[in-house]
């Protein structure tokens, strides 16, 4: 990955491609511009990988959090900040979406934030269902994202062939910090 902060240049195509999917959007032809434009970016830009019916529930605006559960501290977890760019790709398929992180939630997993967990979020979550929590028992790490601007988009062709379910396409432009001194 550059340390510019410029698009690595790997990712121009799919920019491209991002362009012409929102080019009737003015929130996100405007927001993507630094994408666009191959200048750094003020965002970091995620790709996710999504089985239905959970990315049909986020296309329509019904799943308004996102999880991700695991037992090590994988993407997202502690690198997804609001403001993020989220691009919702269909298991073995196209990018169908994009969303904007709205706010993210971090946690190690304990008795007590399962339980508040699956009480304060199950509904946004799309989790109602007792087996979407039985098959994440053995995780140590949650990361909860409440997502914004979600848009459908044409279908973008994007090859992955790793098994990862999340994935940080391009980090923002951290900014330095400058050691002032007094003379």
């Amino acid at each position: 990955m550059e340390t510019t902060g410029a698009v690595q240049t790997s990712l121009l195509p799919l920019a491209s491609n991002l362009q012409l999917a929102v080019r009737d959007d003015p929130f996100w032809e405007d927001y993507l511009s630094p994408l666009i434009e191959s200048a750094p970016l003020p965002f970091s830009l995620h790709l996710a990988i999504f089985v239905e019916p959970y990315l049909q529930f986020v296309l329509e605006g019904k799943k308004t959090i996102e999880s991700r559960f695991s037992t090590r501290r994988f993407a997202p977890y502690d690198q997804v900040e609001k403001g993020d760019v989220i691009l919702l790709k269909r298991s073995s398929g196209p990018i169908l979406g994009i969303c904007q992180v709205a706010y993210p939630w971090f946690y190690q997993l304990e008795p007590d934030s399962w339980a508040s967990i699956q009480k304060d979020f199950a509904e946004a979550l799309c989790a109602q269902d007792p087996e979407f929590w039985k098959q994440r028992e053995s995780a140590s790490y949650a990361t909860l994202i409440r997502i914004q601007r979600v848009k459908s988009i044409a279908p973008i062709k994007y090859v992955k062939r790793d098994r990862r379910g999340w994935v940080v396409l391009q980090d923002r432009v951290k900014q330095l910090k400058l050691n002032l001194e007094v003379v």
